[in-house]
């Protein structure tokens, strides 16, 4: 493909040279077009090396070939990252002040941008208006993400990973599989939270980025999917809530989940269950926030009583030509461990396919990457997986396909 990388001036300009480089090294033809403003974050050698082709900021030079309107004409694709709130307020006003202006203008292509700026600024009302015009438009937002920002803040406004506008610009361009279309999927997401008190849970350190992971890449492949999330920061969800395909509704507990995929998984074709959800729930929740004065000899005893088996129930109401994936979060220490305790899993859920990931203080949860080892129903390895999370979502989703094709 022809693809055209718009880049403006935020410091989250640096993660673009990444994009840069996977759309080049997956063989696309890749020109950077550059704000002026945007050089001085990234230089234009650096831009020109990575994308192998010339760099101009102005929109006179080459007249001959008058490529301030010819690169918008020749482009398969156009990806505006990072898109400051400048840029988007000039999007949605079409101003065409500089090269990359007129060649927005001038492409009948799918536009994906991936918003960066500080949080005040994405939630301000006038940006907040250009957004629903760009969408309404056909223009694709990718992001942003919830986390660190220049200055020390945090929040909403953080530009989306390269790895994830690249997915959702292939997507877009229809350069993504379409194994998946016409499939119902359900997928479930994070961590379930048992009450104590009106105060406290018990809960695990899932932020849900693994489910919602598999959630886009279904949605990127094809199918039309139902992703119920049990707690995720809304930073996180953010982009499965706004992608075309994925319809997200919430659970809290253990049993609410359990409620809501029952009832999800009578309509769907492949049901994955990639939430951490509790095995035990606190047998009385009290009604008041227990306090130190009320507990005897200065320590509290909870009672807690077994959550129901979600994916072994699933397992048993499965419908003739339905896949049902479940996932097993070890901390083995060594690979054999971790798979004998695969199989042991997989041999007691019956499940089609047990995606087993090692967890720990510093792997799994809350981290950008993860390590799949895929296993079937009789504990065979079907496929091993390292990367980023959407990397081994889609890893996950290739055994899924050549699993129903065999059947």
């Amino acid at each position: 493909m022809f693809v055209v990388v718009g880049v403006t001036g935020g410091i989250a300009a640096y993660k673009t040279v990444q994009l840069v480089r996977l759309l080049v090294k997956e063989g696309h033809e890749v020109h950077v077009v550059p704000t002026d403003d945007a050089l001085r974050f990234v230089g234009l050698p650096t831009w020109e090396s990575i994308s192998r082709h010339p760099v101009t900021t102005s929109v006179h030079d080459d007249v001959a070939r008058v490529r301030h309107v010819a690169l918008g004409q020749s482009a398969d694709l156009v990806i505006v990252a990072p898109a400051t709130a400048n840029t988007l307020a000039k999007m949605t006003a079409g101003l065409a002040d500089d090269l990359l202006g007129t060649t927005l203008l001038a492409t009948t292509a799918p536009v994906v941008v991936a918003p960066a700026m500080h949080t005040e600024m994405w939630r301000h009302p006038a940006t907040a208006h250009n957004i629903a015009t760009l969408r309404e438009r056909g223009v694709i937002l990718v992001g942003p993400d919830d986390g660190e920002l220049t200055g020390g803040d945090s929040g909403p406004g953080r530009m989306s990973e390269p790895e994830a506008i690249f997915n959702a610009a292939l997507a877009a361009a229809g350069a993504a599989p379409r194994d998946l279309e016409g499939l119902r999927v359900v997928v479930t997401a994070g961590g379930t939270r048992e009450p104590i008190d009106p105060v406290r849970f018990i809960g695990n350190r899932s932020s849900g980025r693994q489910g919602i992971a598999v959630a886009l890449a279904a949605a990127d492949r094809g199918a039309d999917v139902r992703l119920i999330a049990a707690h995720v920061d809304d930073g996180v969800l953010a982009e499965a809530s706004s992608r075309a395909g994925i319809s997200v509704e919430r659970a809290g507990t253990a049993v609410e989940l359990g409620e809501r995929v029952a009832g999800a998984a009578e309509a769907a074709d492949v049901v994955v269950m990639a939430a951490a959800v509790a095995d035990y729930r606190v047998a009385e929740v009290s009604p008041r926030k227990r306090t130190k004065e009320t507990a005897p000899d200065g320590g509290i005893t909870l009672d807690l009583i077994e959550n129901e088996d979600l994916l072994a129930g699933l397992v048993g109401r499965r419908r003739d030509g339905q896949t049902v994936v479940g996932f097993a979060a070890e901390t083995p220490g060594d690979g054999e461990t971790l798979l004998e305790r695969g199989r042991r899993k997989a041999a007691r859920k019956g499940a089609d396919l047990l995606a087993v990931n090692e967890v720990g203080w510093s792997k799994g949860f809350e981290s950008d990457d993860n390590a799949l080892t895929i296993l079937d129903a009789a504990g065979g390895v079907v496929a091993t997986r390292n990367g980023t999370k959407r990397q081994v979502a889609d890893a996950l989703w290739d055994a899924v396909v050549a699993l129903r094709q065999k059947e």
